[in-house]
């Protein structure tokens, strides 16, 4: 299925010329659940890895007394989903059956003495793009991104990425079975298999990204007095919210685009090799949408979703989890998308 964003609730330029030449062209993935295959753009799912080549392994340390202290192997966290999927559709058709079934938490109870690995852990495939399907920066000759994490934190709350670029044409023996690590830390570090539906939309700076002037200009109420206030009433006491959450970046997966800033002020994301100022490449989004993105919602979702975890509570289809509901955005180099990548997350 395609997947279409409405349309804005109003041309923000017409309001604020100022914008129109910041505009950047952002591509929306938004990821639903599939089995998608090598030969194809998707989170989780099998990657066009050369059967010559090693598979990557973090050999860094991994802290035993980190948090959370049960671990999981990545067929726990499946089982455990399927158990989670099946009580709400049982609580579902009949909200007075059980929540859970004695079965499931006896399952719960075998998977919560899994011992802590020390050793190197096998990197997980988290998303994988063809440029036929998405544009996105990359070394000349490569038509394909593949991006692997340790499911473990490491420095920061959050998993560690590799990227690797190829030439897809040249990947003609392919790996048949990729190694997988014996424990994950979080359940949410192992991405559910989702296919793509790429969809080209029109973005504007984050608010903080703007020069004082314009900033003021947004905040001020009577500068949108000339809009149908029932399209941003909600918004009457913070026009600058409406301007952030429906106006300018867009929420969910995607490539390219601006860069949404959130826990921290917009800082230099200078390139560690050459200086050059990183530009997004990839956003990974704990949810396609929340309570205030919800113009962003796709027309072809329906209003009702599925019982989450398969379905998609505020379309967390993807059912990874960055630091509690955040997003990781890879920047790269745009001199060199080779050179060592910036990871944020906001």
């Amino acid at each position: 299925m395609n997947f279409t964003t409405p349309p804005r609730p109003f041309d923000v330029t017409a309001l604020f010329p100022q914008l129109a030449p910041l505009a950047r062209t952002a591509t929306r993935l938004h990821p639903r659940p599939g089995s998608p295959t090598v030969h194809e753009s998707s989170v989780g799912g099998p990657l066009l890895w050369p059967a010559d080549e090693p598979w990557p392994y973090c050999d860094r340390p991994h802290d035993s007394r980190a948090e959370p202290p049960v671990v999981h192997t990545p067929d726990d966290v499946r089982l455990l989903r399927r158990d989670r999927a099946a009580a709400a559709e049982r609580r579902r058709l009949d909200p007075e059956a059980p929540q859970w079934a004695p079965e499931e938490r006896a399952t719960w109870e075998r998977l919560a003495n899994r011992p802590w690995f020390d050793g190197p852990i096998a990197l997980l495939p988290v998303a994988q793009l063809y440029a036929r399907d998405v544009p996105f920066p990359r070394p000349p000759g490569a038509d394909l991104l593949q991006v692997l994490w340790c499911p473990f934190d490491h420095e920061t709350a959050h998993p560690r990425t590799a990227l690797f670029w190829r030439s897809s044409a040249t990947v003609t023996d392919v790996l048949d079975a990729r190694p997988e690590p014996p424990v994950v830390q979080r359940d949410c570090y192992l991405p559910e298999p989702c296919l793509f539906s790429p969809e080209r939309v029109t973005e504007y700076p984050d608010p903080l990204e703007l020069d004082e002037e314009l900033q003021d200009q947004l905040e001020d109420e009577s500068r949108w007095e000339s809009i149908d206030p029932a399209l941003y009433s909600a918004y009457a006491d913070d026009p600058g919210e409406l301007y952030l959450n429906n106006l300018s970046t867009a929420p969910g997966w995607k490539t390219g685009g601006w860069t949404r800033w959130s826990l921290t002020d917009p800082r230099p994301r200078p390139c560690p090799e050459c200086e050059t100022e990183q530009v997004p490449l990839l956003t990974l989004a704990s949810s396609e949408w929340d309570g205030g993105s919800g113009t962003w919602i796709a027309e072809e979702d329906p209003a009702d979703l599925s019982p989450p975890p398969l379905g998609a509570r505020d379309g967390r289809f993807t059912l990874i989890d960055i630091v509690g509901g955040y997003n990781l955005q890879l920047h790269v180099c745009p001199a060199d998308p080779s050179h060592p990548h910036i990871e944020l997350v906001q």
